[in-house]
């Protein structure tokens, strides 16, 4: 079973037709018998609501095709690098990539972002210049941007029979033979073909035998490689990152959609292809198993979908076999959790299922406080898969609820948005008291407000967020405090000198003693240290927290009677905020980012 599956990535720039190829070969391979457009919002993976209210994808949603004897589970991602988080997770749980280049645009920056994230996990990749039916293409030149833009060997393995609306199909270079129009029908090459084909079927052989040294050894000894081995030759090139393979398409008009599902089939490995998977055991060691049905469970939780109704969980299966309605343990929270139905996906389609096999990527709904990132595996043998990694919000809004109904609801609404997306973060701004939504992009976080109305009904506005200032010291300062407090019985005492300096490095405040001879006791000293961080919520100059400041007790007196923590706590917390006058000022810090051949024009 495991070594019949496939699970593969499409990625690429937004908008270079990855949804139209998917609802394409759902139509061609027989499982919808109606094909969706994005463009009229009936695209079976585009159904979220943002996702057809602007014709594109926001999120990675999953088609499984049975092909010739095989299960193709096609991720399909989206295309805007604010949603690069989408594409982590789908890049953490396949084996192999599909790269679309949009033929007219060529290599775009989002091609670059999602091929070095493919690169930097060493997945296997195909490169697709698809919609090679538009007016203005060039299929020289889109190969020309792949070439130049992206770093790898490409090899096409095909090569087109037209370009632009005369575009009617591809030469197949390992059968050498033509695959035309939406039937893939069967042909000869064309007499004016011939030779470039054949030019170009030995780039082919030569790139496989790069694969394997017993292949290069029969190549030279033959001078040819048959089709078995030039396929196995390119799975094995491909493994290594020794070579790429091209490949044309036009979706929307079915030319050449099923040669690309042939390639997925034989070129990308399967989950057992690839390579054990390594997990963290209970006593903390790492482990290594085999990706089968005998391995201990490991389930990846790879993504979190929140609806009204509740939570849905995809999960991607390393080992074992997991099981409907079964208990399993989750291994980050420590703790057992009930499976229910298990599901595949096909856009917003849920087909139950028995179990999940190895390699297998399926769902389940209300997997009980299980997130993103969490590891199901037996409670006998705990075991814990790598998270996926995320990049740091890069933008953000500050939000404000429209109505005190919206007010109650806003925690709960942002910790599910953020269940749901691990690329979007929220916090309140203890400086400027405002809510604030950070994410990867205006577009992101636009999407994220919308999604809070629509599925939590929380209505909210959005605004540029205050500056969040800090007040910091500029230069030494000393302060004396002297806190008397007599109501008629036991009073309060406490007089501190202080020294308050610059911190040269990141760190927020330290504080030390420089107390000799005993004038101020420990205890005392720990609750003037005290008083001096609860000084630094609210800074003297406007209320701003306080960075970068060292607080220095060096002298002070105590009373025998009347001193105690409460005297020192406020002699400290006072004595902090004096200084002289003129050292406190306001601070705004920013980092700036540039590359190394830009790097001295900031400077200018």
């Amino acid at each position: 079973m495991t070594s019949q599956i496939r699970n593969v990535a499409l990625i690429s720039h937004n908008g270079a037709g990855k949804t139209t190829f998917v609802e394409r070969a759902l139509f061609n391979t027989g499982v919808t018998t109606r094909m969706g457009t994005v463009q009229n919002g009936t695209a079976v993976m585009d159904f979220e609501e943002e996702e057809i209210a602007r014709n594109s994808s926001v999120a990675t949603a999953i088609a499984p095709i049975e092909w010739r004897e095989c299960k193709l589970n096609i991720l399909d991602t989206p295309g805007f690098a604010d949603f690069i988080g989408e594409v982590n997770a789908a890049l953490r749980v396949v084996e192999g990539v599909m790269v679309f280049v949009e033929a007219v645009a060529g290599v775009e920056v989002g091609t670059e972002l999602v091929w070095q994230a493919a690169e930097a996990r060493n997945l296997p990749r195909v490169v697709v210049i698809n919609k090679m039916d538009r007016d203005n293409v060039r299929a020289q030149r889109a190969l020309n941007s792949v070439t130049e833009h992206l770093k790898g060997n490409f090899v096409p393995l095909q090569l087109p029979i037209g370009e632009g609306p005369t575009f009617k199909g591809v030469i197949d270079l390992l059968s050498m033979e033509c695959r035309l129009g939406d039937n893939d029908q069967r042909a000869p090459i064309p007499a004016d073909m011939v030779e470039a084909a054949e030019a170009a079927h030995m780039a082919v052989i030569e790139a496989a035998a790069e694969g394997d040294d017993a292949l290069m050894e029969k190549y030279f000894e033959e001078d040819t490689l048959p089709d078995e081995d030039i396929v196995r030759g390119l799975r094995l090139a491909m493994k290594q990152g020794l070579c790429i393979p091209v490949l044309y398409s036009a979706p929307q008009e079915g030319i050449a959609v099923v040669p690309v599902l042939n390639a997925m089939l034989r070129l990308l490995p399967a989950p057992d292809g690839m390579g054990s998977f390594m997990a963290v055991a209970a006593n903390g060691s790492t482990e290594e198993h085999p990706v089968n049905d005998t391995s201990p469970l490991a389930a990846l939780a790879f993504k979190t979908r929140e609806d009204p109704y509740g939570k849905m969980s995809y999960l991607r299966v390393y080992g074992g076999i997991l099981e409907s309605d079964s208990r399993v343990w989750d291994a980050n929270a420590d703790a057992e959790v009930r499976v229910g139905s298990l599901h595949l996906l096909r856009g917003k389609e849920q087909i139950a299922v028995p179990r999940l096999h190895a390699g297998d990527i399926g769902s389940v709904v209300k997997l009980g406080d299980t997130g993103t990132n969490d590891t199901l595996c037996d409670r006998g043998h705990k075991l814990q898969l790598d998270a996926i990694s995320q990049p740091h919000p890069i933008a953000q809004v500050a939000i404000h609820p429209v109505s005190q109904s919206d007010v109650a609801k806003l925690s709960q609404s942002l910790n599910r948005l953020v269940a749901e997306d691990p690329t979007l973060h929220w916090h309140t701004e203890l400086a400027t008291h405002e809510t604030i939504l950070a994410g990867m992009g205006h577009t992101h976080l636009e999407i994220a407000v919308k999604k809070a109305e629509h599925k939590f009904g929380v209505h909210m506005t959005t605004s540029v967020p205050l500056i969040p200032y800090r007040e910091t010291i500029t230069r030494s300062a000393q302060s004396e405090y002297t806190h008397k407090k007599q109501t008629g019985g036991a009073g309060q005492y406490a007089r501190v000198f202080l020294r308050v300096e610059s911190l040269d490095d990141d760190a927020d405040f330290e504080f030390s003693s420089e107390i000799f001879g005993g004038s101020v006791s420990g205890p005392f000293v720990a609750a003037t240290e005290k008083g001096c961080r609860q000084a630094l919520d609210a800074g003297p100059i406007a209320g701003y927290p306080v960075v970068g400041v060292k607080a220095v007790i060096y002298d002070g007196k105590e009373h025998p009677v009347d001193s105690k923590e409460i005297a020192f706590q406020t002699a400290g917390r006072e004595g902090f905020k004096k200084g002289d006058d003129g050292s406190w000022a306001s601070h705004v810090g920013a980092n700036l980012y540039c590359d190394g051949n830009s790097s001295g024009g900031p400077y200018g």
